[in-house]
């Protein structure tokens, strides 16, 4: 089975209301399509990432594909291995940023591919450890006018749809209100839900320490991206001076980079997103490196992609899920959404990532 073309499109969509974390705002939503077809009329399709809000985002990731087009074209589509290996040239392509979320993209689009050649989800191809797998509802954003009461209805609410962990934003206020929007946060949740927070790399690491100490009291699951996501030391030093663990990885490219993300910031749990690490292949050779650290993988992002992998391998902890009715576009990308009940999501039965887009919808937020 031969590639007979690699095209890509980009889409855009704006959010219903504007979300903020400790370190940005995000007032779109934007994503790239990458579609690999081949001799035998079999296309894969790849949702990659969009790099929201960075300017001249469709002409990079289109002008990444362009050049990856000439090491693929005539290739063995099944051969995702080699077709990695050609992709990946860190003296220009890959290693890290955002060239290596492109190859991502495309490694989605193979793997898509490939299960849909042997017509089973991508998930029983890769394994199928899981039936259903955790999932915790991200949100807790900050927002202009959003009061304790506001926030505590907000993650209240993902409980009774049927969560049984959330994740809100810290960082982005002073520690003492911060500490107040957590405690009301628990309070609405109860004590039998999780409740994670995500600080998006904004404290130093004095102030990290200080935020886990004053949040320990509260039952937190973990304490994500406290600090830089180059510092390692600074996350070990943060994870050794309290007992909340240390979740990273969102911003980690490669097994190469969780190689030294395990060496060197030892965190408890990883966060690896398929869209950023360099697809299917490098993500389940990150999950089984933390396998063999006998460290849980709870994946960043895209729930849609996620669940199929995070039921594939045996450390699979949780997967973040986006209700749709936040984002226009990732609703449209997936028109069977993933349903949660009593705390579990599910993977669709479709071949594939088993994706069924909504092609109208989808064409009022093209771009390129």
């Amino acid at each position: 089975m031969k590639i007979t073309e690699i095209t890509v499109e980009y889409y855009r969509a704006p959010l219903p209301a504007a979300i903020s974390n400790a370190r940005y705002t995000y007032a779109t939503s934007e994503r790239c399509i990458v579609k690999v077809t081949t001799d035998e009329g079999i296309t894969g399709v790849g949702v990659g990432d969009g790099g929201t809000g960075l300017a001249g985002a469709p002409q990079m990731i289109a002008g990444t594909v362009e050049s990856l087009r000439p090491v693929l074209i005539g290739q063995d589509a099944l051969a995702v291995e080699r077709l990695w290996q050609r992709m990946w040239n860190p003296k220009l392509i890959g290693r890290r940023g955002f060239t290596t979320r492109v190859i991502s993209a495309v490694d989605i689009a193979l793997w898509d591919l490939r299960a849909k050649a042997f017509g089973v989800p991508v998930g029983i191809l890769l394994g199928a450890c899981h039936e259903r797998i955790p999932a915790y509802v991200a949100g807790g954003y900050y927002a202009p006018g959003k009061g304790l009461r506001d926030l505590a209805s907000e993650m209240a609410g993902y409980v009774e749809r049927g969560a049984r962990a959330v994740k809100m934003k810290v960082g982005g206020a002073a520690l003492a209100e911060d500490v107040k929007r957590v405690a009301a946060v628990r309070a609405a949740v109860g004590t039998g839900t999780r409740l994670l927070v995500d600080a998006n790399n904004g404290y130093s690491v004095y102030e990290a320490v200080q935020a886990a100490r004053r949040l320990e009291e509260l039952d937190v699951y973990w304490l994500e991206e406290p600090v830089m996501p180059d510092n390692y030391r600074g996350l070990r030093e943060v994870g050794r001076a309290t007992s909340i663990p240390m979740a990273s990885g969102e911003n980690e490219y490669t097994r190469y980079g969780f190689r030294d993300l395990l060496e060197h910031g030892q965190p408890g749990i990883l966060n690896p997103d398929v869209q950023f690490v360099g697809g299917v292949t490098e993500f389940m050779k990150i999950a089984a490196l933390a396998q063999a650290h006998d460290i849980p993988v709870a994946p960043h992002g895209y729930h849609d992609l996620h669940v199929q992998l995070a039921t594939a391998i045996p450390n699979g902890l949780l997967v973040e899920y986006n209700p749709p009715e936040w984002d226009p576009l990732v609703a449209a990308l997936q028109v069977n959404g993933l349903v949660l009940a009593d705390g579990y999501v599910s993977p669709p039965g479709g071949p594939g990532f088993g994706l069924v887009m909504d092609e109208v919808a989808l064409a009022a937020y093209r771009v390129l």
